[in-house]
């Protein structure tokens, strides 16, 4: 049985010029001490899948399917149900810092105050946890700078606090929202290389939620490709990498800008990514795609799989594709 398995997710939201369906059927299992990235263009539908995991859904959202943590049904299920669970077993790191650290409070009373409510320590013995995940996280002489308020912090250093808060309970399962978004390339390194650690550390698995494949490059075991709310690809990272078989997923790493091919020009995807609010009738990616045919714009070929490991949703052979 795998750590976390979902099957068939449908994300809805109720607006006024209609519903918005942002997540389209998505299946996937974790196992333990796994990697697993979840890549693809802004409006994929990658954060909303997280989220509608955790319960943390806009009001106007709503989940359908099937999510079982440890072989328990918990899609939708009530806080005193999730509240646990979010709190102990599965943390969040979001992409955007300042946004979710309080910018009133001290970042010692931010981070005491997770494991006094849930863990249920005294003030003394949180200080004494806070300060040895601090130090986990590599925050420099985490002592004298635990009493600062957030925006004392660089940005690469506030990353790391949220990292450390949401590693204060020990989860089984890790999840980083666009986690180096907002960070120089030299920072994003030093943030991919320390989840990296922490997971071997920790034990736990994690999942990465980016739109650049070349963040996940040497970190991710497995990658699922989304688009349109779909899942248009998945499988090992390393073969993924090697030999892309879905045309999105090729232009998406023809898009990477790479150190050994300074001669080429950059390539783009033309186009734009679906309007989420209309029916998708065949392929999402259909109208960018170079190998779109009719039957691709009527039909969307179910997530088959070609190889040991690898999936795709693709009307087009492997082979017309290489």
């Amino acid at each position: 049985m795998a750590l976390l398995e979902v099957r068939n997710l449908h994300v809805r939201f109720k607006a006024q010029g209609g519903d918005v369906t942002a997540v389209r059927g998505v299946d996937f299992d974790l196992e333990r001490g796994e990697t697993l990235a979840i890549v693809g263009e802004s409006g994929s539908g990658k954060s909303q899948t997280v989220f509608a995991i955790l319960g943390l859904l806009a009001k106007n959202g709503q989940a359908s399917g099937s999510v079982r943590f440890e072989g328990k049904e918990i899609l939708n299920a009530p806080p005193r149900t999730l509240n646990p669970i979010r709190a102990n077993r599965i943390g969040i790191v979001f992409q955007d810092p300042m946004t979710s650290l309080n910018p009133y409070m001290r970042v010692s009373e931010q981070l005491e105050e997770v494991l006094i409510f849930h863990k249920g320590m005294g003030k003394r013995e949180a200080r004494t946890e806070s300060l040895r995940m601090l130090d986990a996280v590599q925050i420099p002489d985490a002592r004298s700078r635990i009493t600062l308020y957030p925006h004392e912090f660089s940005g690469g250093m506030r990353q790391r606090v949220m990292i450390a808060m949401a590693l204060l309970c020990r989860p089984d399962i890790l999840i980083g929202d666009e986690p180096t978004t907002a960070l120089d390339v030299t920072v994003q390194a030093q943030i991919m290389r320390l989840l990296s650690d922490l997971q071997r550390d920790f034990g736990m698995a994690l999942i990465l939620i980016t739109h650049d494949l070349g963040v996940v490059a040497g970190a991710a075991e497995r990658v699922m490709v989304l688009y349109g709310g779909q899942v248009m690809e998945e499988g090992p990272a390393r073969d993924l990498f090697a030999a892309p078989s879905h045309p999105y997923t090729q232009g998406l790493l023809r898009s990477i800008p790479r150190l050994d091919r300074q001669d080429e020009r950059l390539a783009s995807i033309p186009g734009n990514p679906p309007n989420m609010a209309r029916q998708i009738k065949g392929c999402p990616f259909a109208p960018r795609c170079p190998h779109a045919g009719e039957d691709c714009l009527d039909h969307l070929a179910p997530l088959s799989a070609f190889a040991p490991g690898r999936a795709r949703a693709c009307n087009r052979s492997v082979e017309a594709l290489a």
